[in-house]
């Protein structure tokens, strides 16, 4: 029994770091996230204890209407990446000719530098010298020139597309390995059998790939909810707020107002809202493995 005592006591050291880490970079922010939640802490040096006050101040202002549109902007921006990444992972998959050079052209919006890309699309949306808008009038679409981020309704579908530009490669490859691992013999004997190409990708190859699927639907829901960078660059949550989501709201109270207290509320608020997210997924996972199992 010492010898088992040393072993764990052993271990313990070795996950102490790790445990610090968490602790450090992770556990401390997010107490410290949620103790300035209930403050009116600010840019002032004594901060007060003000209990609900923030919670209450987020509801009874337009952050509902933020929060339903974050929600419908993550929903659009997922279910595209998602159905454009499949359909892509399964044509990467088949047998076509110069299959290894079209694998290579998914890369380039991975690759690129984020901020380059969105600046990139930035300057396609423009109106007087946009790529986009010269397209529309060259063809006869447009009267005129169109600014996709002067409009509220425009710029809300802008940085969809851009979202979905960035984040489809991603989905293509990690989808292409999820059908690359189906076993091929189960695709061989269906074929035997006389099923059609249709038939196998519905009756086997896509049940074999939905625990896969909905990994990454996680991934890129949580990327998405959280995504700032991409709105920022292009509209900062303009014009009149169309495209603000709860993330550049946070940021926009907490940093641009100096309201920390209501700003760490809001991104409590968040943090509830992909908890929420993690426990339906894990929940997913559990029932479609025992389905799998049994």
């Amino acid at each position: 029994m010492p010898g088992r005592k040393t072993a764990v006591l052993f271990a313990c050291l070795l996950l102490l770091p790790a445990v610090l880490y968490v602790v450090a970079i992770v556990a401390y922010p997010l107490v410290d996230t949620f103790y300035l939640s209930f403050t009116d802490a600010s840019l002032r040096r004594t901060t007060n204890w003000i209990g609900w006050a923030n919670y209450e101040k987020i509801f009874d202002t337009e952050f509902a209407t933020i929060i339903i549109r974050t929600f419908v902007w993550t929903f659009l921006s997922v279910a595209l990446k998602m159905i454009i990444g499949t359909s892509g992972a399964l044509l990467l998959n088949a047998a076509l000719p110069g299959r290894a050079v079209f694998r290579i052209l998914t890369m380039p919006p991975w690759i690129v530098p984020m901020a380059i890309g969105i600046f990139m699309w930035g300057w396609m949306y423009n109106g007087q010298f946009g790529m986009i808008s010269g397209l529309l009038q060259r063809f006869g679409l447009s009267d005129g020139p169109v600014a996709f981020l002067a409009y509220g309704h425009t710029a809300f579908w802008a940085t969809i597309v851009t979202d979905v530009w960035i984040g489809v490669p991603m989905v293509t490859m990690y989808m292409l390995a999820a059908i690359q691992a189906v076993p091929l013999d189960l695709n061989e004997a269906a074929w035997v059998d006389g099923a059609s190409r249709f038939y196998r990708l519905r009756r086997i190859t896509l049940p074999m790939i939905l625990p896969s699927a909905i990994t990454m639907s996680m991934i890129s829901l949580i990327s998405t909810f959280n995504s700032f960078d991409i709105i920022w660059i292009l509209t900062q949550g303009g014009p009149s707020g169309s495209t603000t989501t709860m993330i550049i709201d946070t940021y926009k109270t907490a940093i641009g107002s100096k309201r920390f207290g209501e700003g760490a509320a809001r991104a409590v608020v968040i943090c509830i809202f992909l908890s929420a997210f993690a426990l339906l997924y894990f929940r997913a996972i559990t029932k479609i493995s025992n389905r799998m199992t049994t």
